[in-house]
């Protein structure tokens, strides 16, 4: 499923527009952006939680030159926990 079908999934479950749908989930993503942009982590009971997790700074392998090390900074990655009803819902 793509963002358009998603939107239009919404709008029919909803019962609303195409573009409020579009709205709606365009201002759940800048939220939920916005929260992790500030440390935060955003729970949704039964669906998931959204959060940030810091990578530590590593050594890897340059794959363009194998045999070569390569430092690999520290960076903070998105990650998503899905919540117990979702995993029974998929596993179902």
């Amino acid at each position: 499923m793509n963002k358009t079908e998603l939107v239009a999934s919404i709008a029919e479950k909803a019962g609303l527009k195409k573009t409020e749908a579009e709205k709606a989930l365009k201002a759940f993503e800048e939220t939920v952006t916005a929260a992790l942009v500030a440390g935060d982590e955003v729970r949704l009971v039964g669906f998931g939680t959204f959060a940030v997790k810091a990578r530590e700074a590593r050594t890897g392998v340059n794959p363009q030159k194998p045999g070569e090390t390569i430092q690999i900074a520290a960076s903070k990655a998105p990650k998503f926990k899905a919540g117990k009803a979702l995993k029974d819902a998929v596993n179902a």
